[in-house]
């Protein structure tokens, strides 16, 4: 028995060979938390600080990388090379592969069209960013160099404006940012997702840009909103201006702009070409969606849509049936396709290492403090070498006193390293002066070439003084800033790309889609239950089908294309279109409203309006007398909003409403019993939806307004018994003559 348990736990030892190790296979409980802290949080922050957000010079590492690459390279002015020979080199820099280095290369090119102002200029198919299908050639077949612009990103990179720091292998060093003259932040976009935040930064015209940043400088409180109208996209497009988003964008980076494709219709071939769309969508997502649409059923104006893009740039072309209107089918595309579409912005930035979200006036604060640091840097080097240049010119003009005895001190010096301390003795020079005196050449031992040295001191003290001063003045920085932006606005500042569009609203943004247009009756009872009954139908019907103790409130003739209005018990309003309902027929009891149009719980629906044209006034009568005379414009909506909260006044309970378009005339009666004779075109009406109104009856304590009608003929004998000259008024009790049937309320 011992002999064959020896045997098996030698086999058990070479079946596992860490078995001798202490604990080994042993799973030992660990907190997720701690797991998280250890191996996730690097890598999140990593990816935040040094991948996917941008910092105040507006590049991300790569971006950077790839960019001081092709300096370093010589391609801000020589010839385009081979895109794989720049990929190549970049990768001493960027430990990524070469295809990650490649596609950020594509997004900053002229030819990939993503950018407003390209850093790179490139020869062969770069792709095209409106486009998913249009992919980019292999970086053997491309060639590129740096654009001019890049002028402003490296402009005395080299006098210590920014600091530099050794590469991954620390075999070569790079810049932490580039001292970009103008706020390149801003002027082009940027996007990147990183652990639990995203950047978003939409592009702006660098001539807007540029005079904010200016107007900023000379008055902090500038309205960033007069020189910077609105975003500008490279592809173009309307913007929809919104002021008051645009203004949220301003102030807190975060929000959204719709920007509308740009179209024409050629009459010719009947077809509509579109020739610029949105940033945020592509030519394929569109093209998918119209077909999607038209399969459908719900684009029946459209015979064909294809991609006509060729190398004179974006082209979609829509095919319209015989008799389409072409600025209307438009109008219903820019509603159900990406052919208007919603842009985010969401502005993060790193400052200083910590992700910020910052509005456009905090941005360009940030970057105008970044600019004066890398201006003063700049100054203090060339100060720097300026007076290292003025101390070696003033030991040479101690030589000048005795260029003899120089000579003679030089000549007669046996070793070579005495020559330096016998100069620094015999002319009272320090080290690096004498050093200076003894490497100059025989040839410029010359009274000539002293002098014109010489004459460089008092023009380098000159220039000294004047870098001291901008040291400390900030006001001569701040112009030359200025300066430079100015500079930059001449040299590469362009027209504006995507149109703003002030008036959108109004040109039919929101009309609705085509309807069957048509006759119809409409009814609504008491209880609020609504009908839409043909002519012909109603002609073939019967009685109509109510609840029990319902009764029809309001009868009109109406069309189908017509909105409506329900005004509810909670000074609310609900709308809708007649459209919306069913065709219905009097057997039946018709759509209950506040079921239909999802009243809130407990809400009950008071009375109907209907209009096509919003013309006319809504009149409300409250028991405590006064009447509230509401132009019917305040209730109609730029937007498909279906609810409309303070529709009337809440300070006392409604008895009645009415709309109408031209004034007219109601009877009001009061629990006393006084009646009132009233004409509306006697209160002037509001804009305000929710207004108290003006007193029209006056009340005796106790005492409320009971009920309102419309006055008609023949309904008084002696009308002019309850008209009244003033309001308001207490009206008068009923004659004895007009107590007849033809009374009622």
């Amino acid at each position: 028995m011992a002999k064959k348990k020896k045997t098996e736990e030698i086999k058990h030892d070479d079946l596992n060979p860490n078995a001798h190790i202490l604990g080994a296979g042993i799973v030992q409980p660990q907190r997720i938390t701690d797991t998280l802290e250890t191996n996730y949080m690097p890598y999140a922050m990593s990816v935040i600080l040094s991948r996917a957000i941008p910092e105040i010079d507006g590049f991300k590492p790569s971006h950077r990388k790839l960019l001081y690459t092709m300096y370093n390279m010589g391609l801000i002015n020589g010839a385009r090379i081979k895109s794989a020979n720049i990929v190549g080199r970049t990768m001493q820099l960027n430990p990524h592969g070469d295809a990650a280095i490649y596609e950020t290369m594509v997004r900053l090119t002229r030819g990939n069209e993503a950018l407003l102002h390209p850093f790179v200029d490139s020869k062969g198919n770069f792709g095209k960013a409106y486009s998913k299908n249009m992919a980019y050639a292999a970086s053997r077949y491309t060639e590129a160099k740096l654009d001019k612009i890049c002028n402003e990103l490296f402009r005395d990179i080299d006098k210590d404006t920014v600091d530099f720091v050794p590469n991954y292998d620390n075999s070569m060093m790079e810049p932490t940012l580039f001292p970009v003259t103008f706020p390149t932040v801003l002027v082009n976009n940027n996007t990147g997702i990183a652990v639990g935040m995203a950047s978003n930064i939409c592009s702006f015209n660098l001539n807007e840009i540029c005079e904010t940043t200016i107007a900023l400088l000379k008055n902090p409180d500038h309205d960033i909103s007069e020189t910077l109208l609105a975003p500008d996209f490279s592809g173009g497009g309307i913007l929809l201006y919104d002021k008051e988003k645009i203004d949220e964008i301003y102030k807190t980076g975060r929000g959204s702009v719709r920007v509308r494709s740009k179209y024409a219709y050629d009459k010719k071939s009947n077809c509509i070409d579109i020739t610029e769309i949105p940033p945020s969508t592509t030519v394929e997502a569109i093209i998918d969606k119209i077909i999607e649409l038209s399969k459908g059923g719900k684009l029946k104006e459209i015979s064909d849509v294809r991609d006509e893009t060729d190398k004179s740039g974006l082209k979609i072309t829509i095919d319209l049936k015989r008799g389409v209107d072409a600025d209307a089918l438009m109008l219903k595309l820019f509603k159900k396709t990406p052919l208007e579409d919603p842009t985010s912005c969401n502005f993060n930035i790193l400052i200083a290492g910590v992700p910020k979200v910052m509005g456009v006036g905090e941005i360009l604060e940030e970057w105008l403090g970044f600019r004066t640091e890398c201006i003063k840097r700049r100054t203090a080097f060339n100060l720097g070498k300026a007076k290292d240049r003025l101390h070696l010119l003033l030991g040479l003009q101690k030589i000048l006193l005795d260029i003899d005895k120089a000579i003679k001190i030089v000549r007669e010096t046996e070793e070579e390293a005495e020559v330096v301390p016998n100069l620094m003795i015999g002319f009272g020079i320090d080290e690096i002066q004498a050093e200076y005196v003894a490497e100059i050449k025989l040839r410029h031992l010359n009274r000539e070439y002293i002098l014109k040295r010489l004459e460089d001191i008092e023009e380098l003290k000159k220039t000294i003084e004047d870098m001291e001063d901008i040291l400390r003045s900030r006001a001569r920085i701040k112009n030359i800033i200025i300066s430079e932006l100015k500079d930059v606005m001449k040299k590469y500042g362009k027209e504006r790309k995507t149109v703003i569009d002030y008036d959108y609203a109004e040109d039919g943004e929101d009309k609705d889609d085509a309807v069957p247009d048509y006759p119809v009756r409409l009814f609504y009872t008491h209880d609020g239950y609504f009908k839409k009954i043909t002519p012909q139908s109603l002609r073939m019907s019967g009685a109509h089908k109510l609840k029990e103790n319902d009764f029809i409130t309001l009868e009109l003739d109406s069309t189908n294309a017509a909105e409506l209005l329900f005004f509810s018990d909670k000074c609310q309003t609900y709308k809708s279109r007649v459209s919306d309902f069913e065709d219905s027929k009097t057997s039946l009891l018709g759509d209950y409203i506040p079921t239909k149009l999802e009243f809130d719980q407990g809400e009950n629906s008071m009375y109907m309006a209907v209009t096509t044209d919003y013309k006319g006034y809504m009149l409300f009568f409250f028991e405590n007398g006064k009447v509230a005379k509401v132009d019917m414009k305040s209730y109609a909506t730029k937007t498909n909003r279906k609810k409309l909260i303070n529709a009337y006044s809440d300070k006392s309970p409604l008895v009645a409403a009415y709309y109408i378009t031209d004034d007219s005339e109601f009877v009001i009666k009061s629990t006393s019993g006084r009646l009132l004779l009233f004409n509306s075109g006697a209160i002037a009406s509001k804009t305000t939806k929710n207004t108290q109104g003006v007193a029209v009856m006056t009340l005796k304590k106790g005492h409320r307004v009971a009920s309102v009608v419309n006055y008609k003929e023949d309904m008084f004998v002696k009308p002019q018994r309850y008209r009244t000259k003033t309001l308001p008024s207490a009206g008068a009790t009923l004659a004895a003559d007009d107590s007849g049937e033809q009374l009622t309320f």
